[in-house]
């Protein structure tokens, strides 16, 4: 497989640090708001290469955080009152429930901020200890980036111009690169520099040496993140891994694109964040899923209602094909040259357009197949099979054929068509045809078709 290393600024071969063995670690959301379609974006590239890598036959382990403690967080107390494991607990609940709609899968590991508190201030400490970090009196520790000579290796961002800290500067800084391992605060945790709050610099650092660290020359396979994490944040966790382990964090560094909303960058003083949760009441997980992967995870994304409406006529074929082959049981594997084709696009730095190329033109053949001869068994399995493949890499077709297609229906509706598919399973029963038909026209009248199944009468939108 090939990656892009944000690093290297190239595609590279993957090789993990242990043979058959990949740790992942992904900086997750901050829980001070619902999740955006940033968050969406950045869940869903990384699963998708969870997904091809343990289809690739790795044994996967994935770690992605939430920061439970900043300043944002601290401001959304400030304004409602509330306790901040109240906002971050139902915050992190918004998230959890958007991204299962998407069908991203659960991580291995999610650790919070504020459960690592004992591991960022020993990390602090060993800074502290070997020369890397100083103090302030009254505010705070802070790392001491001259002392790292590889610092802005990462980036590349040598214009020092445009270090954006996290936190409002201090003038008494001796460097101003530098930034904040520990903030003195008396309202919160104690340590043994004084009480006070982590920086969010320190706290991935920290995760992955409690959760991922394996000893050896680089502590975890892979790191990812939005590209915007890339400087400062993620350049920081890798100063500091270098002078308290003496060890690269991560062999490689993987970052997803922006997302645009309309063509303008999404920021929330634009006010054009578009939440998940916004998207979600209108359409389905999954067809928001399948427009995110519609584009390299590489690449800006501009989000529009009608270039998602394009994606899901796209995924309503996927459905369609799917509904072709209700019942038949999937081969073992699907066929080699499917395979192989889809395979080796998502091997290609998860080259998704290339990969939904190849599903497009599966999809038209299938259809072919079955047209031309409807009762072959061993074809039917055989796009069972293929159909698999797609699921389990992708995340999608994991939604009921037939709820899939009732998308949107209000309930009141769906009260009216399930009791006239009532009335035409009576009128079948007592043979009479001519009200049974009635009843199917007066349906697809209103925009409804059905289908006899060996489980009754299935219906769903035209």
């Amino acid at each position: 497989m090939q990656i892009f290393d944000s690093v290297k600024r190239k595609k590279v071969e993957f090789e993990p640090v242990k043979s058959d063995f990949v740790r992942i670690y992904v900086c997750g959301p901050t829980v001070y708001d619902d999740a955006h379609l940033g968050h969406a974006k950045s869940a869903i590239s990384f699963d998708l290469l969870r997904r091809t890598l343990s289809e690739l036959g790795y044994k996967v382990k994935f770690v992605r955080n939430y920061t439970d403690i900043d300043d944002k967080i601290l401001k959304k107390m400030s304004e409602s009152g509330e306790s901040l494991e109240a906002i971050t607990d139902r915050y992190i609940a918004s998230y959890e429930r958007d991204m299962s709609a998407l069908n991203v899968l659960e991580p291995d590991v999610k650790p919070k901020a504020t459960q690592t508190l004992k591991e960022m201030i020993g990390y602090i400490e060993i800074l502290l200890k070997n020369g890397f970090a100083y103090e302030i009196a009254d505010d705070g520790i802070y790392f001491d980036t001259a002392k790292d000579a590889e610092y802005l290796s990462l980036s590349g961002k040598f214009d020092t111009e445009a270090n954006v800290a996290r936190v409002e500067s201090n003038l008494q800084k001796e460097d101003k690169k530098d930034f904040v391992l520990w903030k003195f605060d008396e309202k919160w945790y104690e340590s043994p520099f004084g009480r006070g709050r982590p920086g969010w610099h320190t706290e991935c650092v920290a995760m992955i040496k409690k959760h991922l660290s394996s000893g050896e020359k680089f502590e975890i396979d892979i790191h990812a993140g939005g590209l915007d994490l890339l400087f400062p944040h993620h350049e920081n966790e890798a100063a500091q891994c270098r002078c308290a382990e003496h060890k690269n964090l991560a062999k490689y560094w993987l970052h997803n694109g922006f997302i645009q909303v309309n063509n303008e960058k999404m920021s929330k003083s634009l006010g054009n964040s578009f939440f998940v949760k916004d998207a979600l009441e209108r359409n389905l997980g999954e067809a928001v899923r399948f427009y995110l992967i519609s584009s390299h995870y590489r690449a800006n994304f501009n989000f529009s209602e009608d270039d998602l409406n394009a994606a899901k006529k796209r995924l309503d074929k996927i459905y369609r094909l799917k509904k072709r082959v209700l019942g038949a049981a999937a081969n073992l594997s699907a066929n080699d040259k499917f395979k192989s084709d889809f395979m080796s696009a998502m091997g290609d730095d998860l080259n998704t357009s290339k990969a939904l190329a190849s599903v497009d033109e599966f999809v038209r053949s299938a259809n072919d197949e079955l047209d031309a001869n409807p009762k072959d068994k061993a074809k039917k399995s055989e796009i069972a099979a293929n159909l698999e493949l797609i699921a389990r890499v992708l995340g999608i077709l994991q939604v009921d054929v037939f709820e899939y297609f009732q998308f949107g229906v209000s309930d009141e509706k769906r009260a009216y068509i399930e009791d006239l598919i009532n009335q035409r399973n009576e009128a079948k029963a007592a043979k009479n045809y001519e009200l049974s038909d009635k009843i199917r026209d007066m349906l697809a009248a209103n925009g409804i078709s059905l289908m006899d199944t060996l489980s009754g009468c299935m219906w769903e939108k035209i």
